[in-house]
């Protein structure tokens, strides 16, 4: 169930920090509330999380899949497209999360 939450945390990151853009600095009102939603359900999610896989396992998932998740939404909704170097270190990114679901023996099954 923990990867369950731990999947919600990232869905819910993803759209507060791309409703953050839209906001445009807390002046428009339905994406300030997904802004605020979204970061409260993915730090909610995440307390869940923490009570079974460590801090740093949670937190490298977490942000690394959000990172990759928010360029994707972002080349869409608002036209920025990433260039080689950024799709290289996103493809990092997804080779770490996938080697410590892999390897690692201090993520909970």
């Amino acid at each position: 169930m923990h990867f369950v939450y731990l999947g919600i945390a990232i869905v819910a990151e993803v759209i507060g920090t791309t409703s953050l853009k839209a906001s445009q600095g807390f002046t428009q009102l339905w994406p300030s509330v997904l802004v605020v939603g979204g970061y409260g359900i993915a730090f909610y999610c995440l307390s869940l999380v923490l009570k079974t896989i460590p801090v740093g396992v949670t937190y490298a998932i977490w942000s690394g899949l959000g990172i990759v998740l928010v360029t994707l939404v972002s080349a869409v909704v608002f036209r920025q497209i990433p260039d080689l170097p950024a799709l290289l270190g996103m493809g990092l990114i997804i080779a770490g999360v996938v080697v410590m679901n892999m390897f690692s023996s201090t993520i909970a099954s």
